[in-house]
């Protein structure tokens, strides 16, 4: 939960700094920086009028957000990836890839087919996955 109205009445009524509001409020000095820089923009100060509670706060702040309806990809079948890997020494992570869009075409990009096996994969690591799918019990 968000501390927008304990961030206003530190600043306005006791005159600290960000850096004491956010260690006040055990939040980051970044996240107190745009709080108050959106209550500036919106025109809200201290006290505030009545009636308002963190709810009216954070929609004078926000505004109404929805949140992002993501859209679900298919994974790659890792346990049968691991087998097909130990079976046939030629296959590649190309080959695989290529096969799995073939049966799915909306799935994983180049770069995410090897974020998929839970870890952020830079291009010149491209081996360290090879070797985890190859190597992994499942």
């Amino acid at each position: 939960m968000r501390k927008i109205k304990e961030v206003l009445r530190l600043r306005f009524e006791l005159q600290l700094g960000q850096r004491e509001i956010a260690r006040a409020c055990a939040i980051s000095q970044g996240a107190v920086h745009n709080y108050l820089k959106k209550a500036a923009a919106a025109g809200i100060g201290w006290p505030l009028p009545e009636g308002w509670d963190e709810k009216r706060i954070e929609e004078t702040l926000f505004g109404d957000r929805h949140p992002v309806e993501r859209w679900q990809r298919a994974l790659p079948n890792f346990p049968s990836l691991h087998e097909q890997f130990q079976q046939h020494r030629h296959l590649t992570l190309q080959l695989a890839w290529e096969e799995y869009r073939e049966v799915h075409p909306d799935g994983y990009g180049y770069v995410a087919r090897k974020t998929a096996a839970g870890f952020e994969v830079r291009e010149h690591e491209a081996a360290v996955l090879a070797w985890r799918l190859t190597t992994a019990s499942w």
